[in-house]
């Protein structure tokens, strides 16, 4: 490890007297080079933002110019020469880089503004594996770029770093007020910066090792950009922020929030859950989440009547909960959803009418996206743990009837069969250990996240007898369900609890050692039980 010199101390102020710009996005672009030149900065670019400067009618010089050298290679090389990193790295006031620098003809560079080519979008826009998809991507590549905003963060002592339009507003603000960059300003710039190369090389070596099919490279960098800094975390004791990844997906990180308070970090955690569920089915449904579990889940000829059949489920537990679906919402949609306190919304729309509705509704926060997540899209889904973190693929898994294998001497009916599809496909949603209670596209009673699968076949039938009770019912909701459970039944006791509420078919992956006990029970009680052979935990 290289030792530290006895540098100088670093100025508070420094005077630019000479900035280096080169951007793929020229937005923004003409203002800051007129605010620099005007303040008496000269300016020095490469390709199409010199092009772009000298169109404003400003004077620029090319970095040809500093470096002897012509751009190269089909731009692959212009500013990898030690002219530019010496004028970004050279350290003023100690006497032996000063005296290199005159020695070899170094100007110092007091502002880089670099924005890198755009790999992220590129391989957002083209994500095959084909070889002009990999040649396009390798090409969006940048090497310059990075060099030069860490050679500039590194000696942040004298250069101010801007990576985005908010840092170079930054600096021409700080310029028109003292003529000056301070150190505390070019300090936040230079954790800026560092944290944008660090993000771009993550998703450089992140696409990397999906093109090598790397399933668990040894090395995985995870960048986010901020979307929101939360009032607080999980409790007001704790602190909280919201991140965006790169990942394209609909969901609440790409959503426009219409109206509301501002979003909580469980706001956020639940509105992700529901739609993520919602999306899995193809008729207008509801989703109603409280605290990362649904409560009640329904399809319909329409969302408002999905939105009552969920509701039924458990209304006590919809109470302050957060809803998602997964058509536009009407006016008649936004009225039957009002009716009951709810935090968040979140839909792929919203006619006139229905934000209308809502915005009487002032602290409820409505969120709109462009589309549904895809249930079967590959993904990553990460969980932090002490001193690491967790990552495995998202669960795309989706039973259809043909996967079915019946174990039972009594056949499901063809109605069963779809009560047990749409109840496995909730419970692959719910917390384990996860019981779910369903009948004709409507959830009849949840149970989540118990330490055992009776407790929560049990925690089910309540809310099912409950809800029965609420619609006047002489009977649990759960008569004539089927029931969905998300592993497979270590003992014989939770399929019997979901006999007794009144389950009619049961369905399970299997696997159990006591697989032929359970089978035994479900032969002895009538019912109908069907293995999936594929488990969908969710801790």
């Amino acid at each position: 490890m290289p030792a530290a010199p006895a540098f100088p101390p670093v100025p508070d102020a420094v005077r630019p007297v000479r900035a280096l710009i080169s951007l793929s996005d020229k937005a923004g672009l003409e203002a800051a080079a007129r605010a620099l030149h005007d303040a008496g900065v000269e300016l020095v670019s490469t390709g199409g933002t010199r092009a772009a400067i000298a169109a404003y009618g400003l004077p620029v010089k090319d970095v040809a110019d500093l470096t002897g050298f012509p751009e190269m290679m089909d731009g692959r090389v212009k500013t990898l020469h030690p002219v530019v990193h010496g004028g970004l790295l050279g350290v003023r006031d100690a006497a032996e880089h000063k005296a290199a620098m005159e020695a070899h003809g170094i100007g110092p560079i007091d502002i880089v503004w670099i924005d890198l080519y755009p790999f992220e979008s590129t391989i957002a826009a083209n994500p095959g594996k084909g070889a002009g998809d990999f040649a396009s991507a390798v090409e969006n590549i940048d090497i310059g770029g990075p060099a030069m905003i860490r050679s500039g963060a590194k000696n942040h002592g004298y250069v101010a770093v801007a990576v985005d339009a908010a840092s170079i507003g930054e600096i021409v603000d700080a310029v028109k007020a003292d003529g000056a960059t301070s150190l505390a300003l070019r300090k936040r710039l230079a954790a800026r910066a560092f944290a944008r190369t660090a993000a771009y090389d993550a998703a450089v070596s992140g696409w990397f090792a999906g093109q090598v099919e790397d399933a668990a490279p040894a090395r995985k960098s995870v960048a986010g950009t901020l979307a929101q800094t939360l009032r607080y975390g999980e409790n007001p004791h704790q602190t909280g922020a919201f991140y965006r990844t790169g990942e394209a997906r609909p969901g609440v990180a790409q959503a426009e929030q219409v109206q509301g308070k501002e979003l909580g970090y469980n706001n956020i955690a639940d509105a992700d859950a529901a739609y993520e569920l919602v999306a899995e089915f193809e008729a207008p449904a509801c989703v109603i989440v409280k605290h990362a579990n649904p409560c009640g889940v329904a399809v319909g000829r329409d969302l408002a009547e999905a939105y009552s059949r969920a509701l039924e489920c458990d209304a006590v537990s919809a109470f302050g909960g957060v809803i998602a679906v997964n058509r536009g919402l009407t006016g008649a949609d936004a009225r039957a959803i009002t009716d009951i306190f709810t935090e968040v919304v979140i839909a792929p729309g919203a006619d006139d009418e229905a934000r209308a509705v809502f915005a009487a509704k002032k602290n409820l926060r409505l969120l709109l996206t462009d589309g549904l997540p895809d249930p079967l899209a590959a993904g990553e889904v990460f969980r932090s743990v002490g001193g690491g973190f967790l990552v495995q693929s998202r669960d795309v898994s989706r039973i259809r009837p043909e996967d079915l294998k019946i174990v039972t001497r009594r056949q499901p009916t063809p109605q069963e069969i779809e009560d047990m599809l749409f109840a496995f496909t909730v419970a692959k949603h719910v917390k384990s250990n996860a019981i779910v209670y369903a009948k004709d596209g409507q959830t009849a009673g949840i149970g989540a996240g118990q330490m055992n699968r009776r407790d929560s076949a049990r925690i089910a039938a309540i809310r099912a007898r409950e809800a029965g009770e609420a619609k006047g019912l002489a009977h649990s909701l759960a008569q004539g369900s089927a029931c969905a459970s998300e592993a497979f039944f270590p003992f014989a006791d939770g399929l019997i609890e979901a006999a007794q509420a009144g389950a009619t078919a049961i369905i399970q992956p299997g696997g159990s050692i006591r697989d032929d006990e359970v089978i035994a029970a479900a032969d002895a009680l009538n019912l109908a039980m069907a293995f999936t052979g594929v488990r969908v935990f969710r801790h």
